[in-house]
């Protein structure tokens, strides 16, 4: 296991759990704060990410631009709700065909009041010599998901953790990521700005995936 959470396992929850959980806690969390190190997953129920699973780069930026407005309601709703929330987004390079769709959509997040800064894989390799970092979230010092993903990257179940001594431990170690990472917006245009349209890098999985597989549709996190 990786360093943060120190051989923890949690509580497997069904998606079915997690997604309920998680939109109950969400609501009366005073700070979320959101670790993503995964470069390559895959997203359906989303229709810009569809898009581009579909090779329609174009239309998946387009369909971004028109999640805007829907963004910024959705962040004035959680800052009315007494809720701050920090991302921090680890970086590999070369920049995988599925994290240069994401980081866009992360850009447009950020700029509608979702603050989130990006750090290089080579300035977290020191800590993970025991394996990559685990992508995790915590809602102040009551509870702590890990994402689960199949083998298609698709969302398969959460972790669930209510130690408050390893939350806080955790919650330290995102924060401390977040202070020495760096802003995408300038990330984002050093890097991202100049590059193609991306292609995804595996066949497209079935449209009916979510339901093919009996799993619900997903939720904002």
């Amino acid at each position: 296991m990786s360093r943060p959470l120190n051989g923890a396992v949690g509580q497997v929850m069904t998606l079915e759990e997690y997604y309920a959980d998680f939109e109950r806690n969400f609501s009366v969390a005073g700070e979320f704060w959101k670790l993503e190190r995964g470069q390559t997953f895959a997203e359906p129920g989303d229709d810009s990410w569809e898009a581009f699973d579909s090779g329609d780069w174009e239309g998946s930026m387009r369909l971004l631009r028109e999640r805007r407005d829907d963004l910024v309601d959705y962040h004035r709703s959680v800052a009315s709700a007494g809720t701050q929330t920090y991302r921090i987004r680890i970086v590999d390079t070369p920049i995988t065909p599925y994290l240069q769709w994401e980081l866009n959509l992360l850009k447009v997040r950020d700029e509608t009041g979702g603050p989130i800064r990006v750090l290089s894989a080579r300035d977290v390799e020191h800590l993970e010599d025991l394996g990559s970092l685990p992508d995790i979230y915590t809602m102040d010092d009551r509870v702590m998901y890990q994402a689960v993903y199949d083998a298609n990257g698709v969302l398969e179940s959460a972790r669930r953790f209510d130690d408050k001594d390893l939350i806080r431990k955790c919650r330290t170690f995102i924060a401390e990521l977040y202070i020495s990472g760096e802003p995408i917006s300038s990330f984002f245009r050093r890097e991202i700005e100049h590059l193609p349209p991306a292609k995804p890098e595996r066949p497209s999985i079935p449209r009916d995936y979510l339901e093919s597989n009996n799993r619900p549709d997903p939720i904002r996190s």
